[in-house]
């Protein structure tokens, strides 16, 4: 059964055109932005981890909407997100950004420190789920969380209770290449799994009573939510 009035909603399919107007339609990325971008995608396969320029650009944006000073970024990968939330942390603020890979911390720092934010953002080498347990209760203003997708549901127990009332839970990779809606039809059986732990952490976010949640179809999905 869906929500009602779904099925009259209007949505636009995203062709490759759709996809380059809207990327003209919002406010250019700088020239760091566009670098770290160009030296992503040169890593091949793996760029696949970035986060979608535009994404970028809405967790800037959400950063300075709630005027954030505390700001958790769990899965670092080349610090493309990590630099996006830095941009926007009140004086005084700070990312904390942690990976299970140091690997492309490299590539991660030149472009903080191009942008000038390097003191802002401080990086952790292990579990996020580590990282969290470290973190007071009601003092985090962002959780952004685009980390392994078996343990998002570790991810958002700990998530929750961290944020400060008003504050942001951001999830990543919700509709997980669409197989969210159908696990069973994903051909690998790595993805089978993923896909049925996002759907059992899309269906407890949106029943989360603490919490008031919008899943948007940008890219592979974004759940934003407040805490009550």
């Amino acid at each position: 059964m869906g929500v009602a009035g779904g099925g009259a909603a209007k949505h636009v399919p995203v062709n490759r055109v759709l996809q380059e107007y809207l990327l003209a339609s919002m406010t250019p990325p700088d020239a760091v932005m566009t670098s770290l971008v160009s030296a992503t995608e040169a890593l091949g396969e793996v760029a696949g981890m970035m986060v979608p320029i535009e994404q970028a650009g809405l967790l800037t944006l959400l950063g300075r909407i709630c005027n954030a000073r505390t700001v958790v970024d769990l899965g670092t990968f080349t610090g493309l997100s990590a630099l996006a939330l830095a941009r926007a942390l009140a004086p005084g603020g700070r990312v904390i950004t942690c990976d299970n890979s140091d690997r492309w911390l490299g590539v991660a720092r030149a472009h903080w420190d191009q942008a000038g934010v390097s003191d802002r953002i401080d990086f952790r080498l292990g579990p996020a789920a580590r990282t969290l347990r470290t973190l007071p209760a009601a003092g985090v203003d962002i959780v952004f969380v685009d980390a392994d997708k078996l343990n998002y549901p570790t991810y958002y127990d700990l998530a929750v209770p961290l944020l400060r009332r008003g504050g942001l839970l951001l999830l990543d990779n919700v509709l997980l290449d669409g197989f969210v809606t159908a696990p069973h039809l994903a051909a690998e059986p790595l993805q089978r799994r993923c896909a049925a732990v996002m759907r059992e952490v899309n269906a407890a976010v949106a029943a989360d009573e603490r919490l008031e949640a919008v899943m948007l179809p940008l890219a592979d999905g974004l759940t934003v939510a407040i805490r009550r």
